[in-house]
């Protein structure tokens, strides 16, 4: 079943203005349930935009949005319970947190959703556990956490109302390199038990191929490619013609190819890159490695 679909998605800024600018232009697509799909693109490609229709903080100036075959602005559609289907994880979302303790930031997603005490208990302390948060952190204030904590805070309120679909906007950026894995890798875990539809959107290359099942590469507000990761990958050079770098063990397999080495041009991981190396050298290849 299709978890979001747009038909000719546009949505435009000031329009009739000096500023009018369109961000988003004329997009067609369909994400399937249980996806976990990167999004990348330049510097206003229209990544944000777009995914700020798929919870319906945007209406789009013209085109539809379905989430689970529902059209988000038809008439009669409850776009409040639509809302907390498709949670949404901005960049830096710990400049979100606002309550006294990280319980009660945790909890408020839930409690707006109209649960029961109890019902509301277990979400939070699932999600708590889900993303590395300990009982004593529980009844801290939030702003006492350090800057990776916070994130996790952020992330799990949004866990918390259990959402069809989540969809992360720079979730991992400004951490160090210790603090980016630990969040990716729970998402990645939270998707492989739970099931649902994940959108990560990243300017990192490499996070994007480790991590999703899929690439949604967006170019000038429009769907520039959309396809498995190695089928993305391996369009290399169409993918740094629009201003972004493909992973970096991508372009060195690139270049050994260019060189006449007979090794993939999908490379996209190291563990994939090992096991390139490893099958040429043992067939030998066709140059002296």
């Amino acid at each position: 079943m299709t978890a979001i679909r747009t038909e000719d998605l546009t949505y435009v800024y000031s329009p009739g203005t000096p500023f009018e600018k369109t961000a988003v232009d004329h997009i067609n697509m369909e994400i399937e349930q249980g996806e976990f799909v990167g999004v990348i693109g330049h510097t206003g490609s229209g990544k944000s935009t777009l995914i700020q229709h798929f919870n319906g903080l945007l209406r789009p100036t013209s085109g539809k949005i379905f989430i689970n075959g529902t059209d988000l602005w038809a008439q009669g559609t409850n776009l409040r319970e639509y809302r907390f289907k498709v949670g949404l994880v901005f960049q830096y979302p710990e400049y979100q947190l606002f309550e006294e303790t990280v319980y009660k930031d945790i909890a408020f997603g839930p409690s707006n959703m109209g649960l029961p005490p109890e019902e509301i208990q277990k979400r939070v302390i699932e999600a708590a556990q889900f993303v590395g948060l300990k009982p004593h952190h529980m009844q801290k204030s939030p702003f006492e956490l350090s800057g990776g904590q916070k994130r996790r805070v952020a992330i799990a309120g949004v866990l918390a109302m259990r959402p069809d679909i989540l969809i992360l906007d720079e979730p991992a950026a400004g951490l160090d390199p210790k603090g980016r894995e630990m969040i990716l890798g729970q998402i990645k875990d939270y998707h492989r038990q739970q099931k649902n539809t994940v959108l990560l959107v990243s300017h990192s290359m490499e996070d994007i191929a480790r991590y999703a099942h899929k690439v949604l590469v967006l170019n000038r507000g429009k769907v520039a490619m959309y396809d498995d990761v190695a089928a993305v990958f391996s369009r290399a050079k169409e993918i740094e013609a629009m201003g972004l770098s493909a992973p970096q063990v991508t372009r060195i397999f690139m270049r050994l190819r260019e060189k006449g080495f007979p090794v993939s041009e999908s490379v996209y991981t190291m563990a994939y890159a090992k096991q390139e190396l490893l099958t040429m050298l043992g067939k030998g290849g066709e140059r002296d490695a």
